[in-house]
């Protein structure tokens, strides 16, 4: 049985949605009411999955999700808030968020989610088995999709989860086109409008850690997608 840390300071809408999540989902759920009994949960329990509330007392839920991010790299995040401003879900993925949804919502759409990204979570462990390359020379830079890291010149940077991806499929097509499509259906899974603009945002961020090379740049293909070009 799968395990879900639900962190909603609403009590009735929490109970509601672990009473759903435990009889439809088959989960077993542990119900937090604010962000640091969310922590305390999160650091003496593993959870397959993460659903954390962003407006709530004591500790939010942009920073519950960065703490946890600091805990555990891989546990899929879902963000659920009232706000629907295009800059909350880019902070939502930039802190490492798998997905993000908007208050009011259908529980059947949550749980539509969970199992997407609980698939999405199965598919990756199947493919790790496999060997994937992991290790990139991009000019001056080396690239360690494993560690997240970005290394130029003795210094390092440290990317976001997706930035990883992203810049994983990029060297991948190394001088390629990378389709649009591509990189949102693999990162992402859904090739929506929100979802393609969140990626701009960290496509901006690529180009400004790799920027101090100039043999290295990321083009954008016209109706087409990008290209890692690296002369």
């Amino acid at each position: 049985m799968k395990k879900i840390l639900l962190v909603e300071d609403d009590p009735n809408l929490g109970l509601l949605l672990q009473d759903y999540l435990q009889l439809k989902g088959k989960f077993e759920v542990v119900l937090c009411v604010d962000g640091e009994e969310g922590l305390k949960a999160f650091s003496k329990q593993e959870f397959d999955l993460c659903i954390l509330d962003v407006m709530m007392p004591k500790k939010d839920g942009f920073t519950l999700g960065k703490e946890i991010r600091k805990i555990n790299q891989q546990v899929p995040i879902i963000f659920a808030t009232a706000k629907a401003m295009m800059e909350d879900k880019a902070s939502a993925y930039d802190l490492g968020g798998d997905d993000y949804i908007t208050k009011p919502f259908r529980i059947e759409e949550l749980l539509l989610r969970i199992n997407a990204l609980l698939k999405r979570v199965t598919i990756k462990e199947a493919a790790d088995v496999a060997p994937v390359e992991t290790q990139f020379q991009i000019g001056d830079y080396t690239f360690d999709y494993t560690t997240q890291l970005i290394h130029y010149k003795g210094q390092q940077q440290k990317l976001s989860t997706k930035e990883a991806e992203l810049l994983q499929l990029l060297c991948l097509k190394k001088n390629a086109v990378l389709t649009r499509e591509e990189a949102l259906l693999s990162i992402w899974h859904d090739d929506n409008y929100f979802n393609g603009r969140s990626m701009d945002v960290f496509l901006s961020k690529l180009r400004k850690y790799l920027r101090e090379d100039p043999k290295v740049e990321i083009l954008n293909v016209h109706g087409k997608g990008y290209k890692l070009l690296v002369n």
